[in-house]
């Protein structure tokens, strides 16, 4: 994209590049913006951060040019495929935040690491929407971030089916820090989650009334029939045979997500 002049962009886009490129824990590291902005001939500014020292450069050779090449030059240095040979997962996470900024220009950074044209969008629903991104769909629905804990690199390496098998993962492990048992799967869920002769260990209600034990039972089952579903066969059965879509996974990860929210304002007993 860089054989012409473009048009500055404007500050608000070239600092949130800058904020996902100079990213304090996620982004690139000092020296590896240094050596980017010399290759790509963008003098350097004085200032207190990463982010900070990145958005001073390329907004003053922006400014000095009259251009917005500098900043396209330097995205396309930094998303280089060749850096991420051994974190294609570090890759797909800059990429997705960097389109959720650039949508606002009508750019995007494409599987290449370059920049290419892609729908514009003036408000933030349409950013989000138009960035395309599954994380992005994740963050609009709330997503509980003990599910993302748990299988964040595998959406980010796009990869649906390892993501199912790690998000069920996440509610016995749950389960099992809440409580102190070393059982798994079916076993696990009777023993703290579905009511016995009373309360059950975890309890999401007062479990004192029919319709409360329904509800408790009735959550003990859907965590057992997602056990089955998603995390028995991921197991057993190779990727060959097993297709998750992004769109089951979407559905997945939220009713994951329900169940934690649920497990968050549970009583337990030990």
């Amino acid at each position: 994209m860089a054989s012409r002049m473009y048009e500055p962009w404007p500050v608000p886009v070239v600092t949130a590049v800058a904020g996902v490129l100079g990213d304090t824990a996620q982004g690139l590291t000092g020296r590896e913006i240094g050596q980017l902005l010399a290759a790509v001939r963008v003098p350097e500014v004085e200032a207190g951060n990463k982010r900070d020292r990145l958005a001073g450069a390329l907004l003053t050779q922006q400014e000095r040019q009259q251009a917005s090449n500098c900043v396209i030059a330097f995205i396309t240095a930094a998303m280089a495929p060749v850096r991420y040979a051994q974190q294609p997962h570090v890759f797909s996470r800059r990429q997705d935040d960097l389109n959720e900024v650039l949508v606002h220009v009508g750019l995007r950074v494409n599987d290449e690491g370059k920049l290419a044209k892609g729908p514009a969008a003036a408000t933030l629903s349409e950013a989000t929407r138009h960035a395309n991104s599954l994380r992005t769909e994740l963050r609009r629905r709330s997503t509980h971030p003990d599910v993302l804990r748990y299988c964040t690199l595998e959406i980010l390496a796009k990869n649906p089916f390892h993501a199912s098998l790690e998000a069920v993962k996440s509610v016995a492990h749950r389960l099992r820090q809440l409580t102190g048992e070393d059982l798994d799967g079916a076993r696990l869920v009777d023993a703290v989650l579905m009511p016995g002769q009373g309360t059950a260990r975890v309890a999401v209600n007062a479990n004192a009334t029919g319709p409360e034990l329904d509800e408790q039972k009735g959550l003990a089952s859907l965590v057992k029939g997602l056990f089955s579903m998603y995390r028995n066969p991921a197991a057993h059965e190779p990727r060959l045979h097993r297709t998750v879509t992004d769109e089951e996974l979407l559905e997945l990860l939220t009713t994951l997500s329900m169940v934690h929210r649920r497990l968050d304002g549970a009583r337990v007993t030990r």
